[in-house]
């Protein structure tokens, strides 16, 4: 899924647009909920840095998600613990085509949930 795509539905869904917070890396965004609080960062990294066997870069998406699911996920090929977050709350999923288009949108219907509890 592309990142177009991403921004595209969560401004529909939500009224989200994406914040460019970082000099470091000005290609990565962050989608914040009505109340102020982040519930997605999406921004390209090395894959040696997720502890990825492969050379080059990948495209992900790290959301917030239920305590329980996240030993359960980060055992499918495509979800891996929050990188840069509490990896207890987030999972990073691989933008590579490996999670399903489906998945990356439930996930994140489900992230912008958990925000609002909070």
């Amino acid at each position: 899924m592309k990142w177009e795509e991403i921004f595209e539905y969560v401004n529909k869904q939500y009224g989200s647009i994406p914040e460019y917070l970082w000099r470091s890396s000005p290609e990565s965004a962050i989608l914040r909920h009505k109340n102020g609080k982040w519930y997605a960062a999406i921004m390209r990294v090395e894959k040696s840095k997720l502890g990825l066997k492969e050379d080059g870069e990948v495209e992900i998406i790290n959301v917030k998600c239920e305590p329980d699911m996240v030993d359960l996920l980060t055992q499918t090929y495509g979800f891996l613990p929050g990188y840069h977050m509490n990896k207890k709350y987030w999972i990073t999923m691989l933008l590579d085509g490996s999670v399903s288009e489906a998945k990356i949108l439930d996930f994140l219907d489900m992230s912008y949930d958990l925000i609002d509890r909070k």
